[in-house]
């Protein structure tokens, strides 16, 4: 099929773990035509969950691109995983696409997974539409969900089908005005729906008062119902049966007449520049202008290389286009430009404003490169997705030796994949250490290491990410003087150091007057001061959230030099901190405990011994409650298997990092004393 962007829908299926996204993914593929007969997760054939790890658990960790034609559409679908150990994927989806639909489990209703994709499409000014699926299980009451949907999340939350006979069709009841449903009259439903949308515009709202529902066109109302979706006046909901099919091509009807194109949406949030100083650029879905393009996923695949998919905002990228990458002097030739459907890939010609593809074999790609033609669009970027803080982490060294640059190489291609992966060396202790979000995100890449890339590892925890600061201020005052027979050195200096807020970093001032300290000996001070912030001064972590002002000192016209004024000040520096009530600081994680409702108590007295701060507990539909904590990381060595003991197999918990705090004082103290300084004694 040859389409405009006005014929594209970009839809990202989201929500809780189970809810049946994946099977969602083929019936809408099916219905569409672009598969035969939809795979199933028990036959491990869906077009999805293609990968071995993914087949072997059956649930998805990575998202999945497919697209269809139907009914005059192009529909780019792309499957994101529910469980928030892969969040990464799935927020990255969220740059690519216009609407996010939301899948709700009938049975278990509203669960965590729910509101945290609420709120994450919400925060990107997302156009939000709910899925009910599962709606011909026995033991659904969507009567209740529906009531529920609209307490938990708004009045905004309308019908715009409806479950009749008992789950095994669905009626419109936002096109028509009569006939019955599972759920009450389809005309209650339609007044609601269409009282929502004429209230957004005045000129349908006045038109409808005027001459009713009858005399507004259907341009007026779908442009009505296009800013409701846009500006999260109207969430709507759409019941399916992705097993049975039912609901599925209505779905697809729906996406046609009435999810936005790329053109219609809310503009994509691009910038150029960095910091406070960028400004917002506007991108047109024009096939003529230059084209801008942004990479929200990298796959290193085995027989076509590293892979780049985006998302193009504006122009059209053609088979042998010459592309920047970033602010890159040198393009690359797009010799072959692709669709995807699931693991498999299309060769195709171009691809246009609003459209998704892929090119392969560029080295330099990245995730969330933007890619152009011109360099009118150089230092141009999207606005950053806020992706949670990986703070869950595992020392690892390779099991053979000789392995050790296949682990790096390995470890390389997984962190250009997941954003929420990192690789990290620890040089103090020589570690490399990796860091995700659970231990299931970092179990699962440590099979990825030993099937994908033949690499074995042996882990063990890694060393607590702690940082020190002080509490209060201080001045130092240190003199290096030495004298070696030919020229020597010298250098004093007199500083003042004070806390900064939490997160505040580090500031280095200039208040030397009268030239005591020459201009070009401060660097040298600041170096000095630089060194004792990298191994720290008390237990030997890094300083944070400190000002340093240099005021005076003295300088020698012969025997000055750089190497005086870094020992000088690296000491004036340690004399300060002694003096202003150094603090070492732990990281505090976020931790949310997802078990069966019975080990709530065992679950919190658990945590409560770990000095866990609990903030509350959420229950669902489906007997699991869900633990909120706040909990030193320094506690949480060994949780997986604890929780998994107290469980039986069935808690789960993900992390996000909140903010860092003092240690207490006798685990300062132990600190301290363990501490043997790593830096110079000069």
């Amino acid at each position: 099929m040859s389409y405009s962007t006005e014929q594209i829908r970009n839809v990202a299926l989201a929500g809780h773990p189970g809810a049946g996204k994946t099977i969602l993914f083929e019936a809408l593929l099916h219905a569409g035509g672009a598969l035969q007969a939809a795979g199933t997760i028990e036959r491990g054939n869906t077009v999805s969950d293609h990968d071995p790890i993914e087949k072997e658990r059956g649930h998805s960790i990575d998202a999945a691109i497919a697209s269809t034609d139907h009914a005059g559409i192009h529909v780019n679908l792309i499957d994101t995983p529910g469980y928030p150990d892969f969040r990464g994927p799935t927020l990255s989806a969220l740059a690519a696409v216009e609407t996010v639909a939301i899948v709700v489990d009938a049975e278990t209703g509203i669960a965590y997974g729910t509101h945290r994709m609420m709120e994450h499409a919400k925060g990107r000014r997302l156009c939000r539409v709910i899925v009910v699926n599962k709606i011909d299980h026995a033991g659904a009451d969507l009567a209740g969900l529906l009531e529920e949907l609209r307490a938990t999340f708004g009045n905004e939350v309308l019908p715009l089908n409806l479950p009749a006979e008992g789950g095994s069709k669905v009626v419109d009841c936002f096109g028509r005005s009569e006939g019955d449903s599972d759920l009450g009259p389809v005309a209650d439903w339609h007044q609601k729906i269409i009282d929502q949308v004429v209230e957004v515009n005045e000129t349908v709202m006045d038109h409808y008062l005027d001459l009713g529902e009858e005399g507004l066109s259907g341009e007026e109302l779908h442009d009505a119902f296009e800013q409701c979706l846009r500006e999260g006046h109207l969430v709507p909901v759409c019941f399916v049966s992705a097993r049975s099919g039912v609901g599925v091509k209505e779905l697809l009807g729906i996406a046609e007449t009435l999810f936005p194109h790329p053109g219609e949406a809310n503009a994509p949030p691009f910038l150029k520049g960095s910091g406070s100083d960028a400004t917002p650029v506007e991108c047109k879905p024009d096939p003529e202008a230059h084209v801008i393009a942004d990479v929200f996923k990298v796959v290193n695949d085995p027989f076509v290389g590293k892979l780049g998919i985006f998302r193009v905002y504006q122009g059209t990228v053609k088979k042998d286009t010459q592309l920047f990458i970033d602010d890159g002097k040198k393009p690359f030739k797009v010799g072959h430009l692709f669709k995807l459907k699931g693991k498999d890939h299309v060769e195709v010609d171009r691809a246009i404003p609003g459209d998704i593809a892929a090119v392969a074999k560029i080295d330099d790609l990245h995730f969330d490169a933007v890619l152009h033609d011109s360099h009118a669009e150089d230092h141009i970027h999207l606005a950053p997705l806020d992706f949670p803080k990986p703070m869950f982490g595992l020392a690892v060294t390779a099991a053979s030796k000789g392995q050790e640059q296949k682990l790096a190489n390995a470890l390389h291609k997984m962190a250009e994949e997941d954003p929420c992966f990192t690789i990290e060396h620890e040089s103090e202790t020589n570690e490399t250490v990796i860091r995700g979000l659970s231990d299931l995100h970092l179990r699962i890449h440590l099979d990825k290491l030993k099937d994908r890339h033949g690499v074995q590892v042996d882990t063990r925890p890694p060393r607590i990410a702690y940082r020190e600061t002080v509490g209060g201020k201080a001045e130092g005052h240190y003199r290096h003087k030495k004298q070696t027979g030919g020229a020597g050195q010298f250098g004093e200096v007199f500083l003042r150091i004070e806390p900064l807020p939490r997160g505040g970093g580090f500031e280095f001032v200039d208040q030397v007057k009268g030239g005591t300290i020459p201009g070009q000996f401060l660097p040298a001070v600041e170096k000095g001061v630089r060194q004792v912030l990298g191994s720290g001064a008390v237990a030997g972590y890094p300083m944070q959230d400190v000002r340093v002002i240099v005021y005076d000192g003295k300088h020698h016209p012969v025997d000055s030099k750089e190497v005086a004024f870094v020992a000088a000040g690296k000491k004036a520096f340690l004399e300060a901190v002694s003096k202003a009530r150094p603090q070492v600081l732990e990281p505090i994680v976020d931790l949310d405990v997802h078990a069966p409702e019975q080990h709530m108590g065992d679950i919190s007295g658990g945590l409560a011994s770990k000095r866990a701060r609990i903030h509350g507990t959420d229950a669902t539909k489906g007997g699991e409650i869900v633990v909120k904590a706040q909990v030193p990381l320094s506690e949480l060595e060994g949780y997986a298997a604890e929780l998994k003991s107290v469980t039986a197999g069935r808690g789960r918990y993900a992390l996000d990092f909140s903010h860092y705090e003092p240690v207490p004082a006798q685990v300062q103290q132990k600190l301290v004393e363990a501490y043997k300084p790593r830096h110079d004694e000069d």
